[in-house]
């Protein structure tokens, strides 16, 4: 493979972070005090719990499948949590088990939806469907009214700062994606991981576990969603049944920016990272900017559009350098000028 190949395809993979530099500078010009350092500290705090969805599903993604509970997940596991921890058992249990309880509730809705997926071969899209109105109502439920105070353990990573300059939250994510990144570049469960997405049926007759990897892949994704609850429960202090209300097709529309795919067994958490961070800058730019909420929904949906087409582009323009690649190789040397013309 040539190093003019090597460097289109390293940037095919790595478009996110071209639209974030791309962004960033236009906006450095365009927004007013958006490229100030407070501001910038501000894009990343905010973006933290979409971080965690974006990650979430980005997973689900390359694994072949689609997640649409994390935004419920996200409300229900500290919900629940709090509602044992301070209104029905108050005293009882510490902040740290609160923490455990809500990461647990989390994994058990991953692995459910997983079980049902992989086990049971329920469609992804209505299983995970299912679930994000059945946890929704049952939020609606059980928390009516707001649920505050919290313990303050409970809510430091999602309020507290170092150093008076850098939100806790902004360190957790980093450190999550850190980990994930390790986990997929440096492990065998990692290259399982995307194999499984890739080709499923060439994984298990290779001797991947395929069931399992989509259950765990699953109680990831409700993990991180878990997590994501914890840092929106933190940054507002309380627990309603609101929180995370219309985020999951932003997950979806971030995870795809970041390099996942719909055909699954493709994509880099540091990538999803870029994603998340992209939606962030969008949503402070129009707000510096003084842009109608109208206008900001509609925003929205434009970007899952343009997720879609972008993963569509993606696709085809690698598939197009490395079919010229393959005919490159194959006409001899001196007849390069007419690869355009060769037959497919």
């Amino acid at each position: 493979m040539s190093k003019n190949l090597k460097l289109k395809l390293f940037l095919l993979e790595n478009l996110i972070w071209v639209l974030v530099v791309a962004f960033f500078l236009f906006n450095a010009f365009v927004t007013p005090n958006f490229a100030t350092s407070r501001n910038i500290i501000n894009i990343l705090y905010h973006s933290s719990i979409m971080s965690m969805l974006v990650l979430g599903q980005g997973l689900i993604l390359i694994i072949g499948n689609l997640d649409l509970s994390l935004e419920s997940t996200l409300a229900f596991a500290p919900g629940v949590a709090m509602l044992i921890c301070v209104n029905i058992l108050p005293g009882t249990f510490g902040p740290i088990t609160g923490i455990l309880m809500t990461l647990l509730i989390g994994v058990i809705i991953g692995v459910f939806n997983g079980i049902m997926i992989s086990r049971v071969q329920v469609n992804a899209f209505l299983q995970t469907l299912s679930m994000l109105i059945m946890l929704r109502g049952l939020v609606l439920y059980l928390v009516p009214f707001s649920i505050f105070p919290l313990p303050e353990a409970y809510t430091y990573i999602g309020q507290a700062w170092l150093f008076d300059k850098i939100p806790v939250a902004i360190i957790v994510v980093f450190l999550v994606y850190l980990v994930f990144h390790l986990i997929f570049q440096y492990t065998t469960f990692g290259r399982k991981f995307m194999a499984t997405g890739g080709n499923p049926k060439a994984s298990f007759v290779s001797g991947i576990n395929t069931s399992r990897m989509i259950i765990i892949a699953f109680a990831l994704s409700g993990l991180l969603a878990a997590m994501a609850g914890l840092l929106a429960a933190g940054r507002q202090g309380s627990v309603n049944n609101s929180m995370g209300t219309g985020m999951v097709m932003l997950a979806f529309a971030g995870a795809i920016l970041g390099g996942a795919s719909l055909e699954g067994g493709k994509g880099k958490p540091i990538g999803m990272l870029g994603g998340a961070i992209l939606l962030g800058m969008i949503s402070n730019s129009l707000t510096l900017l003084g842009v109608q909420a109208t206008l900001v929904y509609a925003t929205q949906g434009a970007l899952i559009f343009l997720a879609i087409i972008i993963d569509r582009l993606r696709i085809y323009i690698r598939n197009k350098l490395l079919h010229q690649e393959q005919l490159r190789k194959l006409i001899p040397e001196g007849q390069e000028g007419e690869i355009g013309t060769a037959p497919i």
